[in-house]
Protein backbone atom coordinates (compact mmCIF):
# COMPACT_ATOMS: atom_id res chain seq x y z
CA UNK A 1 0.00 0.00 0.00
CA UNK A 2 1.30 3.45 -0.90
CA UNK A 3 2.12 5.69 2.04
CA UNK A 4 0.14 8.95 1.67
CA UNK A 5 3.36 10.75 2.49
CA UNK A 6 4.92 9.45 -0.72
CA UNK A 7 2.38 11.30 -2.87
CA UNK A 8 2.24 14.70 -1.20
CA UNK A 9 1.60 17.78 -3.35
CA UNK A 10 4.61 19.60 -4.73
CA UNK A 11 5.51 22.70 -2.72
CA UNK A 12 7.99 25.57 -2.80
CA UNK A 13 8.38 25.51 0.96
CA UNK A 14 9.62 22.60 3.07
CA UNK A 15 8.05 19.19 3.73
CA UNK A 16 9.72 17.30 6.58
CA UNK A 17 8.83 13.73 7.56
CA UNK A 18 8.84 12.50 11.17
CA UNK A 19 9.95 15.91 12.40
CA UNK A 20 10.06 16.27 16.19
CA UNK A 21 7.89 19.16 17.33
CA UNK A 22 9.28 19.72 20.82
CA UNK A 23 11.88 22.24 19.61
CA UNK A 24 9.07 24.33 18.09
CA UNK A 25 7.26 24.71 21.43
CA UNK A 26 8.02 26.69 24.57
CA UNK A 27 7.68 23.59 26.77
CA UNK A 28 10.27 21.81 24.59
CA UNK A 29 8.40 18.49 24.80
CA UNK A 30 6.42 16.30 22.47
CA UNK A 31 6.58 13.75 19.70
CA UNK A 32 6.95 14.09 15.96
CA UNK A 33 4.68 15.20 13.16
CA UNK A 34 4.14 12.60 10.47
CA UNK A 35 4.73 15.52 8.11
CA UNK A 36 5.68 19.11 8.94
CA UNK A 37 4.92 21.66 6.21
CA UNK A 38 6.56 25.08 6.21
CA UNK A 39 4.90 26.97 3.33
CA UNK A 40 6.91 29.51 1.38
CA UNK A 41 4.05 32.01 1.13
CA UNK A 42 0.26 32.38 0.98
CA UNK A 43 -0.05 30.80 -2.46
CA UNK A 44 2.08 27.83 -1.46
CA UNK A 45 -0.22 27.23 1.52
CA UNK A 46 -3.35 27.55 -0.62
CA UNK A 47 -2.13 25.24 -3.36
CA UNK A 48 -1.02 22.60 -0.86
CA UNK A 49 -4.39 22.58 0.91
CA UNK A 50 -6.26 22.35 -2.38
CA UNK A 51 -4.18 19.36 -3.50
CA UNK A 52 -3.91 17.50 -0.17
CA UNK A 53 -6.40 14.62 0.08
CA UNK A 54 -9.30 15.51 2.38
CA UNK A 55 -8.65 12.35 4.42
CA UNK A 56 -5.32 13.69 5.71
CA UNK A 57 -5.69 15.53 9.05
CA UNK A 58 -4.21 19.02 9.27
CA UNK A 59 -3.02 20.72 12.47
CA UNK A 60 -1.72 24.28 12.69
CA UNK A 61 1.20 25.15 14.97
CA UNK A 62 2.17 28.72 15.69
CA UNK A 63 5.07 29.80 17.85
CA UNK A 64 4.21 26.98 20.28
CA UNK A 65 3.72 29.20 23.31
CA UNK A 66 0.35 27.82 24.36
CA UNK A 67 0.41 24.15 23.45
CA UNK A 68 1.44 20.73 24.71
CA UNK A 69 2.39 18.30 21.95
CA UNK A 70 1.72 14.83 23.30
CA UNK A 71 4.58 12.33 23.34
CA UNK A 72 3.12 10.10 20.62
CA UNK A 73 3.25 12.88 18.06
CA UNK A 74 0.67 14.25 15.64
CA UNK A 75 -1.07 12.31 12.89
CA UNK A 76 -1.22 13.86 9.43
CA UNK A 77 0.27 17.19 8.43
CA UNK A 78 1.32 19.88 10.86
CA UNK A 79 1.50 23.30 9.21
CA UNK A 80 3.72 25.94 10.72
CA UNK A 81 3.56 29.47 9.34
CA UNK A 82 6.76 31.47 9.73
CA UNK A 83 8.94 33.96 7.95
CA UNK A 84 8.35 37.30 6.29
CA UNK A 85 5.50 36.06 4.09
CA UNK A 86 3.35 35.35 7.15
CA UNK A 87 4.76 37.73 9.75
CA UNK A 88 4.66 41.16 8.08
CA UNK A 89 3.15 44.04 10.07
CA UNK A 90 1.96 47.34 8.59
CA UNK A 91 0.75 50.16 10.84
CA UNK A 92 -0.94 53.14 9.15
CA UNK A 93 -0.80 56.33 11.25
CA UNK A 94 -3.36 58.00 8.97
CA UNK A 95 -6.16 55.47 9.52
CA UNK A 96 -4.87 54.06 12.84
CA UNK A 97 -5.19 50.59 11.37
CA UNK A 98 -2.74 47.72 11.74
CA UNK A 99 -2.52 44.79 9.32
CA UNK A 100 -0.58 41.83 10.70
CA UNK A 101 0.37 38.42 9.39
CA UNK A 102 -0.77 35.49 11.48
CA UNK A 103 2.81 34.47 12.30
CA UNK A 104 3.68 37.91 13.67
CA UNK A 105 4.39 37.89 17.39
CA UNK A 106 1.72 39.68 19.39
CA UNK A 107 4.38 41.82 21.06
CA UNK A 108 5.82 42.81 17.67
CA UNK A 109 2.38 44.03 16.59
CA UNK A 110 2.00 46.05 19.78
CA UNK A 111 5.37 47.74 19.23
CA UNK A 112 4.67 48.48 15.56
CA UNK A 113 1.38 50.11 16.49
CA UNK A 114 3.03 52.17 19.21
CA UNK A 115 5.75 53.41 16.87
CA UNK A 116 3.02 54.64 14.49
CA UNK A 117 1.16 56.42 17.29
CA UNK A 118 -1.64 53.85 17.40
CA UNK A 119 -3.07 52.97 20.79
CA UNK A 120 -5.30 50.07 21.82
CA UNK A 121 -3.04 47.13 21.05
CA UNK A 122 -0.63 47.59 23.95
CA UNK A 123 -2.02 44.53 25.75
CA UNK A 124 -0.55 42.32 23.03
CA UNK A 125 2.86 43.08 24.54
CA UNK A 126 1.85 40.87 27.46
CA UNK A 127 0.85 37.84 25.38
CA UNK A 128 3.52 35.27 24.42
CA UNK A 129 2.07 34.13 21.12
CA UNK A 130 1.27 35.00 17.53
CA UNK A 131 -1.65 36.72 15.84
CA UNK A 132 -3.00 33.41 14.54
CA UNK A 133 -3.35 32.09 18.06
CA UNK A 134 -4.79 35.38 19.29
CA UNK A 135 -7.52 35.18 16.65
CA UNK A 136 -8.33 31.59 17.51
CA UNK A 137 -8.81 32.12 21.25
CA UNK A 138 -9.65 35.81 21.65
CA UNK A 139 -6.35 36.28 23.44
CA UNK A 140 -6.16 39.06 25.97
CA UNK A 141 -4.69 40.31 29.22
CA UNK A 142 -4.78 43.27 31.59
CA UNK A 143 -8.40 44.06 30.81
CA UNK A 144 -8.27 43.99 26.99
CA UNK A 145 -9.01 41.28 24.45
CA UNK A 146 -8.60 40.68 20.74
CA UNK A 147 -12.29 41.38 20.18
CA UNK A 148 -11.78 44.96 21.36
CA UNK A 149 -9.58 45.89 18.39
CA UNK A 150 -10.14 43.34 15.63
CA UNK A 151 -11.82 44.47 12.40
CA UNK A 152 -11.50 41.34 10.27
CA UNK A 153 -9.23 38.45 9.37
CA UNK A 154 -8.77 36.09 6.47
CA UNK A 155 -7.29 32.69 5.87
CA UNK A 156 -7.75 29.42 4.01
CA UNK A 157 -10.07 26.62 5.02
CA UNK A 158 -9.11 22.94 4.80
CA UNK A 159 -10.00 22.93 1.09
CA UNK A 160 -7.76 25.90 0.34
CA UNK A 161 -10.67 28.29 -0.17
CA UNK A 162 -10.10 31.84 1.02
CA UNK A 163 -12.40 32.80 3.90
CA UNK A 164 -12.73 36.29 5.37
CA UNK A 165 -14.55 36.97 8.62
CA UNK A 166 -15.57 40.27 10.17
CA UNK A 167 -15.36 40.73 13.92
CA UNK A 168 -19.00 39.80 14.49
CA UNK A 169 -18.49 36.50 12.64
CA UNK A 170 -16.07 35.27 15.30
CA UNK A 171 -18.68 35.07 18.06
CA UNK A 172 -16.01 35.86 20.61
CA UNK A 173 -16.45 35.11 24.30
CA UNK A 174 -13.82 34.71 27.02
CA UNK A 175 -10.88 32.85 25.42
CA UNK A 176 -13.19 31.32 22.83
CA UNK A 177 -14.22 31.81 19.22
CA UNK A 178 -17.09 30.39 17.19
CA UNK A 179 -15.15 30.79 13.94
CA UNK A 180 -14.79 27.60 11.85
CA UNK A 181 -11.97 25.56 13.31
CA UNK A 182 -10.49 24.54 9.98
CA UNK A 183 -9.49 28.06 8.93
CA UNK A 184 -5.76 28.65 8.84
CA UNK A 185 -5.44 32.36 9.53
CA UNK A 186 -3.15 34.34 7.26
CA UNK A 187 -3.76 38.00 8.10
CA UNK A 188 -5.72 40.22 10.49
CA UNK A 189 -6.74 43.88 10.44
CA UNK A 190 -7.04 45.90 13.64
CA UNK A 191 -8.45 49.33 14.42
CA UNK A 192 -6.66 51.40 17.04
CA UNK A 193 -6.92 55.03 18.05
CA UNK A 194 -4.47 57.94 17.80
CA UNK A 195 -2.09 58.67 20.66
CA UNK A 196 1.40 59.98 21.26
CA UNK A 197 3.93 57.28 20.31
CA UNK A 198 5.98 57.86 23.46
CA UNK A 199 2.90 57.50 25.65
CA UNK A 200 1.91 54.23 23.97
CA UNK A 201 5.47 52.92 24.19
CA UNK A 202 5.55 53.78 27.89
CA UNK A 203 2.43 51.69 28.46
CA UNK A 204 4.04 48.80 26.61
CA UNK A 205 7.16 49.13 28.75
CA UNK A 206 4.99 48.98 31.86
CA UNK A 207 3.22 45.84 30.65
CA UNK A 208 6.53 44.20 29.72
CA UNK A 209 8.07 45.02 33.10
CA UNK A 210 5.01 43.70 34.92
CA UNK A 211 5.15 40.46 32.97
CA UNK A 212 8.84 39.99 33.68
CA UNK A 213 8.35 40.37 37.43
CA UNK A 214 5.19 38.27 37.79
CA UNK A 215 5.56 35.46 35.24
CA UNK A 216 8.26 32.78 34.75
CA UNK A 217 9.14 33.95 31.25
CA UNK A 218 12.72 32.61 31.47
CA UNK A 219 11.45 29.07 32.08
CA UNK A 220 10.15 26.43 29.69
CA UNK A 221 6.51 27.33 30.13
CA UNK A 222 3.33 27.77 28.13
CA UNK A 223 1.60 30.80 29.53
CA UNK A 224 -1.63 30.59 31.50
CA UNK A 225 -2.55 26.94 32.03
CA UNK A 226 -6.20 27.37 32.96
CA UNK A 227 -8.90 29.88 32.08
CA UNK A 228 -10.20 31.92 35.00
CA UNK A 229 -13.55 30.44 36.14
CA UNK A 230 -16.33 32.99 36.70
CA UNK A 231 -15.70 34.74 40.01
CA UNK A 232 -12.33 33.07 40.59
CA UNK A 233 -8.65 33.40 39.72
CA UNK A 234 -7.09 30.15 38.54
CA UNK A 235 -3.73 30.92 40.12
CA UNK A 236 -5.37 31.31 43.52
CA UNK A 237 -7.28 28.04 43.22
CA UNK A 238 -4.09 26.20 42.24
CA UNK A 239 -2.16 27.87 45.05
CA UNK A 240 -4.75 27.20 47.75
CA UNK A 241 -4.96 23.55 46.68
CA UNK A 242 -1.25 23.25 47.50
CA UNK A 243 0.18 22.84 44.02
CA UNK A 244 2.49 25.86 43.80
CA UNK A 245 6.01 24.48 43.38
CA UNK A 246 4.94 20.86 43.94
CA UNK A 247 6.82 18.51 41.56
CA UNK A 248 4.97 16.09 39.32
CA UNK A 249 7.54 14.14 37.35
CA UNK A 250 9.53 16.82 35.56
CA UNK A 251 6.72 19.35 35.75
CA UNK A 252 5.37 21.75 38.35
CA UNK A 253 3.41 24.95 38.74
CA UNK A 254 5.74 27.92 39.05
CA UNK A 255 6.51 29.38 42.46
CA UNK A 256 6.38 32.80 40.80
CA UNK A 257 2.92 32.41 39.26
CA UNK A 258 0.84 29.36 40.12
CA UNK A 259 -1.17 29.33 36.89
CA UNK A 260 2.01 28.84 34.89
CA UNK A 261 3.16 25.26 34.46
CA UNK A 262 6.86 24.74 33.79
CA UNK A 263 9.12 22.01 32.50
CA UNK A 264 11.78 21.83 35.20
CA UNK A 265 14.23 20.16 32.86
CA UNK A 266 13.26 16.64 31.83
CA UNK A 267 9.47 16.69 31.73
CA UNK A 268 7.48 14.70 29.22
CA UNK A 269 4.25 15.88 27.72
CA UNK A 270 2.57 13.23 29.87
CA UNK A 271 4.06 14.87 32.98
CA UNK A 272 2.68 18.26 32.01
CA UNK A 273 -0.77 17.06 31.04
CA UNK A 274 -0.89 14.70 34.01
CA UNK A 275 -0.07 17.55 36.37
CA UNK A 276 -2.79 19.69 34.88
CA UNK A 277 -5.38 16.94 35.20
CA UNK A 278 -4.31 16.16 38.78
CA UNK A 279 -4.74 19.80 39.73
CA UNK A 280 -8.11 20.03 38.00
CA UNK A 281 -9.35 16.99 39.93
CA UNK A 282 -7.97 18.26 43.24
CA UNK A 283 -9.42 21.75 42.86
CA UNK A 284 -12.79 20.28 41.90
CA UNK A 285 -12.78 18.00 44.94
CA UNK A 286 -11.78 20.76 47.35
CA UNK A 287 -13.81 23.69 46.01
CA UNK A 288 -16.38 22.37 43.55
CA UNK A 289 -14.93 24.69 40.89
CA UNK A 290 -14.13 23.37 37.42
CA UNK A 291 -10.83 24.49 35.91
CA UNK A 292 -10.73 24.44 32.12
CA UNK A 293 -7.54 24.24 30.10
CA UNK A 294 -6.37 27.35 28.31
CA UNK A 295 -3.34 25.52 26.94
CA UNK A 296 -4.10 23.34 23.92
CA UNK A 297 -3.12 19.67 24.03
CA UNK A 298 -2.72 18.01 20.65
CA UNK A 299 -1.51 14.69 19.32
CA UNK A 300 -1.42 11.14 20.63
CA UNK A 301 -0.15 9.85 23.98
CA UNK A 302 3.00 7.74 23.74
Amino acid sequence: MTDWRDVLPAVRGKLLRDERLGPFTWFRVGGAAEVLFLPADHEDLRDFLQALPASVPVTVLGVGSNVIIRDGGVVGVVIRLAGRAFAAVEADPATHRVVAGSAALDATVARAAAKAGIAGLEFYAGIPGTIGGALTMNAGCYGSETKDVLVSAWGYDRSGIRRELALQDFGYTYRHSEAPGDIIWVEATYQGRPDDPEVVQARIAEITARRETTQPIREKTGGSTFKNPPGHSSWKLVDEAGWRGKPYGGAMFSTLHSNFMINTGEATAADLEGLGEAVRADVKAKTGVDLHWEIKRIGRPA
